[in-house]
């Protein structure tokens, strides 16, 4: 069974940073791409930043410059560096990777649980 947990959420003053870490565990075959998705309160989610395998990364114009999404491939990790926050960017935050297992080569979407960001003085 594929898990992935997230840390690093919290209450955070308006112009300050932040990092989340989300690391993938369970019976995997390979991790292709990963990605940051944040759902504020009384809205859908958005996606944020996506990463390939390769570390080739996209983002959202709305953090585009604020964020940077990282992995470390060896340990089946991705990040979130979140830095100039503000209180729009209030939030729970969610990661997301696209997996094959070996019991089948189909790459499915994996979902972390969660973890809250609120940014307030």
């Amino acid at each position: 069974q594929v898990q992935l947990v997230e840390s690093g959420g919290g209450l955070v003053p308006p112009g300050g940073s932040m990092r989340l870490s989300c690391a993938v565990s369970g019976s995997i075959w390979k991790i292709f791409d990963m990605a940051w998705y944040r759902q504020p309160p009384g809205k859908e989610r958005e996606l944020l930043a996506r990463i390939s395998g390769g570390g080739s990364a996209d983002y959202a114009e709305s953090v585009k410059g604020r964020f940077t999404i990282s992995r470390d491939n060896s340990r089946n990790t991705v990040y979130l560096q979140m830095d100039n926050l503000k209180p729009e960017d209030t939030a729970v935050y969610y990661c997301n990777a696209d997996i094959t297992v070996p019991t089948s080569r189909a790459k499915s979407a994996y979902w972390g649980q969660g973890t809250q960001v609120t940014v307030s003085p």
